[in-house]
């Protein structure tokens, strides 16, 4: 270790040191550091001054010893004029080391500082280095994250900037006079931003995610409404095989269990995959970030656009143009294929899709659907189109309820498409019965054949009280042509109205009661009203038949009734269904029979008005009346062909108001105003044509009953014929023998009647009688 050089305050003492030096060496040892100290301090004056006064003082003791001792001193003189010139040598030489060592030491200081600059720059460069190193981390960190981002790794992009603000950028900014503090500052600064296209490049794929899902949304509720429809073919063949099995539907609980092993995952098949990365990380990157009410948000606006998207506007065009249902069809598809991404995506990530949001979707879905719907169904004229939207709706809601979706909405407005569908039924077969009755023969139905003879009784409510041996074809059967088409058109109108309900309508009470109203209106107002518009003919076999037919209409409104009973539904409310057509059918059929005995009795009425008794006759008759027998032959044709297809009780019932008629008319003719005397060839014209008759009637069957009509009649004429008028003033013979003649009657005629024949009087015959009946 290097001496440490000495410092001189005076330079007195230490030139005594120097020239007491024992030696040389000793003597450049105590010079050179003075030397030195002179040279670096600029002190070089001193230290001769020094030595000068120390030569001064030595040159006086020498003089002071020469004059004392002068052979010494002149000795000591030579000897130190010796020592002098050594001296001024020494001195020469000094100042020589001294150049030159202040010549080194110049260098040496430069050298130094040289070194010292040249360290200073390794230290800076070494600094620099070491910054730039930690530069380069920070860099290269940003730069990984970018990369991370690049290649689509969007949270370990945002974990590497996470992870750079705390290895590198916090602990700098954290140092204000760390060398990298600007840029980890400035970098830091950037760090939002960096998250921020994070963020915008993880919802640019979301988008392109939705935006795929939104295309794939129809796809995705075909693939859900064909699984649908398997589910269907299976739960039907289980019905098959076990019949217990229709009483639990589709999604039910039991048909849920029977469908476990044909499990079938609609999101992710053969056809489509739906997958839910991008979804889960957009959801996981704005977590980190802190902004998930943020995302949801968006992710909820993005999801009501496109459900806007894909719903129909109020100007869009009937979806149900040209008959055709595709537009709907497409649009429940669509519909579904959405709410069924919904409803995954909750179940996948409940943090951005809760219950309410995704039922409040559904909702606002089926609520545009039903508006759609029901702007189209103004222009729906055709019930089977209405079919066909039912179904793909049913279809729809069974697809939608094994999702846990609400269909209640939809489900309501079935009723909407049920009354609709059963408005267009009405109209149609009111068109079909319409055109029935007015375009029926009304002649009874002629059958050809077995085979014919079978469709109608199928078809029918007809009951055959013939047997099998007893029919013989051809043949013909009482009611006409209408009565069995219009049973074939009820036939479809029931299969129609069931049909439309049979898969997955939820309003059985409803249709039952529909179904029965709908019935009766046609029946009532289009039937059973056409018909008795028909009563207003003339023609006496078409209102027979219209009385027949409607006799067979009330039994087939009874069947009708037992057979809506039997097709109710459970849950409908018992008791018995009435249909009031059954009551209108009963009704009419007095309407008939009372057209039947205006019609019978107008022609009794103008029959009888041919009468033209010659009350006065100068002869006794010789036979029946032309009319009589004329009346009697209609009578009797109309029982053995127009109303042979009567029920029996109506034909007696016609027979006895046409004969009780009969007799009222005839009784009539002698009571006339216009009949002032009748003589016993007059009465007796009358008492032939009263037997004739008697006789008719004794020859039909229930004659006993119907002879009743005539009482009074063959009462009055044996009145008019009895010789003492007196009898019947006398009660008790009145009674006996002429109980039946009216009390006011009886005297009347007995002032008419005399006892004597005038002159002869000839009565013209009736002309052109035969032909004005068609009669020979």
């Amino acid at each position: 270790m290097p001496r440490k050089a000495q410092t001189w305050d005076d330079y007195d003492s230490a030139v005594s040191q120097i020239i007491l030096a024992p030696s040389d060496s000793d003597f450049l040892d105590q010079l050179i550091p003075v030397l030195k100290d002179a040279s670096a301090g600029g002190r070089i004056g001193s230290l001769i001054q020094s030595l000068s006064q120390y030569a001064e003082d030595r040159e006086s003791d020498i003089e002071r010893i020469g004059l004392t001792k002068h052979e010494e001193f002149l000795a000591s003189v030579n000897q130190l004029q010796k020592a002098r010139e050594g001296t001024v040598a020494l001195t020469a030489e000094i100042l020589d080391l001294n150049e030159s060592i202040q010549n080194s030491t110049e260098k040496l200081a430069e050298r130094k500082q040289g070194l010292v600059d040249t360290r200073g720059v390794r230290q800076n460069i070494t600094d620099v280095s070491d910054a730039l190193k930690e530069s380069l981390k920070i860099l290269h960190a940003v730069n990984n994250a970018h990369d991370l981002v690049r290649k689509q790794k969007y949270y370990g992009a945002l974990k590497s900037l996470e992870d750079l603000q705390n290895e590198y950028l916090i602990p700098i900014i954290q140092n204000k006079f760390a060398t990298q503090y600007k840029l980890a500052d400035m970098i830091q600064r950037s760090i939002p931003a960096s998250q921020k296209s994070i963020s915008e490049a993880v919802m640019s794929d979301l988008n392109t995610w939705l935006f795929h899902i939104r295309d794939t949304s129809q796809f995705l509720g075909e693939m859900a409404f064909f699984h649908t429809l398997q589910r269907r073919a299976r739960q039907k063949e289980r019905v098959e095989a076990n019949e217990y099995l229709k009483n639990f539907k589709l999604n039910s609980a039991i048909e849920l269990v029977y469908d476990e092993s044909n499990e079938f995952d609609v999101l992710d098949n053969d056809e489509v995959q739906v997958n839910f990365g991008p979804l889960h990380e957009a959801l996981h990157i704005h977590d980190a970030l802190g902004q998930v009410d943020k995302f949801r948000t968006e992710y909820a606006a993005t999801r009501r656009q496109q459900k806007d998207l894909i719903m129909p506007s109020s100007s869009d065009n009937n979806l149900f143009a040209g008959d055709e249902d595709d537009t709907l069809k497409g649009l429940l598809e669509n519909i579904a294929g959405f709410a069924i991404i919904e409803k995954a995506t909750m179940l996948r990530a409940p943090s951005i899709r809760s219950t309410i949001d995704v039922d409040e979707l559904w909702d606002s879905m089926c609520q545009t659907a039903i508006r759609a719907i029901t702007r189209s169904l103004e222009d729906v004229s055709n019930a089977d189109l209405l079919v066909k939207i039912k179904e793909d709706i049913a279809l729809f809601i069974q697809t939608m309820e094994g999702w846990g979706y609400s269909v209640t909405m939809m489900n309501n407005f079935q009723l909407t498409l049920f009354y609709k569908y059963a408005e267009l039924l009405r109209r149609r077969f009111g068109e079909d019965f319409h055109e029935i009755v007015s375009t029926d023969d009304y002649m009874p139905m002629a059958i050809n054949s077995p085979e014919e003879y079978q469709k109608v009784i199928d078809v029918t409510w007809f009951v055959d009280e013939r047997s099998e041996e007893e029919r013989v074809f051809p043949c013909v059967l009482p009611f006409s042509q209408m009565y069995p088409l219009c049973c074939i058109d009820i036939r479809n109108f029931l299969n129609q109205f069931y049909y439309f309900t049979s898969e997955h309508f939820h309003h059985p009470n409803v249709v039952d009661e529909t179904l029965r109203r709908s019935l009766d209106e046609l029946l009532t107002d289009i039937v059973c009203r056409s018909l008795v518009e028909r009563l207003n003919s003339q023609y006496l076999g078409q209102i027979v038949q219209i009385l027949i037919n409607l006799e067979h209409f009330e039994t087939a409104c009874l069947q009708l009734e037992q057979l809506l009973i039997q097709a109710r539904s459970s849950t409908s409310a018992g008791g018995p269904v009435t249909l009031r057509a059954t009551e209108e059918f009963r009704s009419n059929k007095k309407t008939a029979e009372k057209r039947i005995f205006e019609l019978v009795n107008s022609k009794i009425d103008d029959l009888i008005d041919t009468s033209d008794y010659d009350w006065t006759a100068s002869t006794p008759p010789v036979e029946t009346s032309q009319y009589m027998q004329t009346l009697t032959r209609y009578l009797s044709n109309i029982m053995s062909s127009t109303l042979l297809g009567l029920p029996r009780e109506i034909k007696e019932l016609i027979y006895f108001d046409a004969l009780s008629h009969a007799a009222e008319k005839i009784l009539a003719l002698p009571l006339s105003p216009d009949v002032k005397r009748i003589n016993p060839n007059g009465v007796a014209a009358m008492a032939i044509d009263v037997q004739h008759l008697s006789k008719f009637v004794s020859s039909l069957e229930n004659a006993f009953m119907l002879q009743q009509n005539l009482d009074e009649l063959q009462q009055t004429v044996a009145l008019m014929q009895t010789e003492n008028q007196d009898e019947f003033f006398d009660i008790s013979v009145r009674n006996k023998k002429f109980g039946r003649v009216d009390a006011m009657n009886g005297p009347i005629l007995l002032e008419k009647v005399t006892q004597t024949v005038d002159t002869p009087i000839r009565t013209a015959p009736l002309a052109n009688f035969s032909s004005r009946f068609g009669l020979r």
